[in-house]
């Protein structure tokens, strides 16, 4: 799950744009410290709630890490390399390429 600090930050910058001036104990929702005074009046309700939302949008998001593992791992190849293979090969051959690993890990 995401922490709380996270999740805090999230839901303020969502409200005013403020940055949050907090301290967590133990990642425990009970434990928080609101240095600036929780002037938006954030509840633990909205932590909990937005800990969901945060985590639910990473776990979408895997793919994006997945196409960016090293090459080996089956990730994209150096942006260099890339460039070199639009330059000798076309753009065509890239797309070949980059194709590999679109399908290795699609979009959910």
């Amino acid at each position: 799950m995401t922490d709380i600090i996270s999740a805090i930050i999230a839901i303020r910058k969502a409200q005013d744009g403020g940055q949050p001036q907090v301290g967590v104990s133990r990642e425990d929702i009970n434990r928080i410290n609101w240095i600036d005074g929780n002037p938006t009046n954030i509840t633990n309700q909205q932590i909990l709630d937005k800990q969901v939302e945060l985590k639910a949008d990473f776990d979408a998001k895997q793919y994006q890490r997945d196409r960016t593992k090293n090459p080996e791992e089956g990730g994209y190849p150096p942006i260099g390399d890339q460039l070199d293979d639009i330059y000798h090969n076309g753009i065509n051959a890239w797309k070949a390429t980059i194709k590999v690993t679109k399908d290795k890990y699609p979009k959910s």
